[in-house]
C-alpha cells in the first residue's frame, strides 16, 4: 500500500490519540475539528479491523493491537519528519570537495590564477578539475561529471541554466616588432597581412568568421591552431596578426612584446556565460561555486540567470 498524504494524517491522528488518550485533545493538538478526528479514527478501525481505542472511564485506552502498532507508527512519523526537514548544507570554509569545470583555454588563462588564489584564501578544502569545453560538455553537465561550463555555448538545449558573466569583444594583436604595423591598424592592413586563427569551441570565433564573410572582408588565413595557449608565441615571433578576445589580450599584453588594436571594422560583442544543468540548480555547493565565478568575472552591474 502506497503511503499518501491522507495516510500520514491518519498516522498522526493515531499517535495523538495514543498520547492524549482523548479524541478531543488529539483534535486540539493537530488543529483539526473533533469530527475530522473521529472520521479518521473510523478509517483506522476499518483498515485494521480493530477498535484500536476503547473508552474506559472517559479515557480512550489502546487495544493490544494499538500497543503493537504504536512503536511502528511513532518511528514512521519520526522518519518522515527527518526526511521532510532535511536541508543540504555547504560550508566552503570546511568542505572537502572537488568541482569539475569545463572551460576554454582563454578562461584558464584569465580565470584560473584568480580562482585559485580565492580558493586558497577562503576554501582550502576545495579542489578543481578542468576539462576542455567541447561538444561533449552538455552530456558531462547532465550526468554530473562536470559541475559548470564556462564560455560561449549558444547550442545548449532545454534543461540547462545560464548566467551572463561579462560582455566580450575582439581586438587585433600584432608583434611589437611588426615591420609594417605601427601605431594603428587600418582595414587595408588587416586585409593585406597574414593571420593566425584559433578554432577552439566555446568561444565567439564563429561570430568573427561570420561577420568577416558577411562584410566581404579579405581574411588571409595562414595558420589555424586548435587553442589559444600557443598563439601568443606565434604572433610575437612572426608578422602574422591574430584577432582574439579582449580579456585574453589584456593578459598577454603585459607578458610579451605585443601591440593591441581595435578591430578595424564593425564587430558585435558577445556574452560569456556559465552554464549548469537543472539537476544541480539547487545544489548548495554548485550554487556557491557559481557565485564565486560570478564575483570574479562579472562586469559591474547586475547579471541575469535564465533557463534555456
Amino acid at each position: 500500500m502506497t503511503l499518501q498524504t491522507a495516510d500520514i494524517r491518519l498516522l498522526q491522528v493515531f499517535e495523538e490519540i495514543y498520547k492524549t488518550r482523548s479524541v478531543t485533545r488529539a483534535a486540539d493538538k493537530l488543529g483539526l475539528g473533533q469530527p475530522a478526528v473521529s472520521i479518521a479514527l473510523g478509517r483506522l478501525r476499518e483498515h485494521f479491523d480493530d477498535p484500536l481505542f476503547v473508552r474506559i472511564a472517559n479515557v480512550m485506552e489502546p487495544t493490544p493491537l494499538a500497543r503493537e502498532l504504536e512503536p511502528q507508527v511513532s518511528g514512521t512519523l519520526a522518519s518522515l519528519e527527518q526526511v521532510f526537514g532535511y536541508r543540504s548544507g555547504f560550508d566552503p570554509t570546511t568542505a572537502e570537495r572537488t568541482f569539475c569545470i569545463s572551460m576554454t583555454d582563454i578562461s584558464q588563462l584569465v580565470l584560473l590564477p584568480r580562482l585559485w588564489a580565492h580558493l586558497r584564501r577562503t576554501s582550502p578544502g576545495i579542489h578543481i578539475d578542468i576539462v576542455p569545453l567541447s561538444t561533449d560538455t552538455p552530456r558531462l553537465l547532465e550526468s554530473g561529471e562536470a559541475d559548470l561550463a564556462l564560455g560561449f555555448m549558444p547550442q545548449l538545449e532545454a534543461g540547462f541554466y545560464q548566467q551572463s558573466l561579462f560582455r566580450q569583444r575582439y581586438v587585433c594583436v600584432a608583434s611589437a616588432d611588426h615591420p609594417r604595423i605601427r601605431n594603428r591598424l587600418s582595414l587595408k592592413q588587416f586585409e593585406r597581412e597574414e593571420h593566425a586563427v584559433v578554432t577552439t569551441s566555446g568561444t565567439g570565433h564563429l561570430i568573427l568568421a561570420r561577420e568577416i564573410a558577411s562584410q566581404g572582408i579579405t581574411h588571409n588565413i595562414a595558420l589555424r591552431v586548435p587553442n589559444y595557449l600557443g598563439i601568443a608565441f606565434v604572433v610575437e615571433q612572426t608578422d602574422m596578426l591574430v584577432t582574439i578576445p579582449e580579456r585574453l589580450a589584456e593578459v598577454l599584453e603585459g607578458r610579451g612584446r605585443f601591440k593591441v588594436f581595435p578591430v578595424p571594422f564593425a564587430l558585435p560583442d558577445y556574452a560569456v556565460k556559465q552554464h549548469w544543468h537543472e539537476r544541480y540548480h539547487h545544489d548548495p555547493g554548485n550554487r556557491w561555486l557559481r557565485s564565486v565565478l560570478s564575483e570574479l568575472l562579472s562586469s559591474a552591474g547586475r547579471v541575469g540567470t535564465r533557463r534555456t
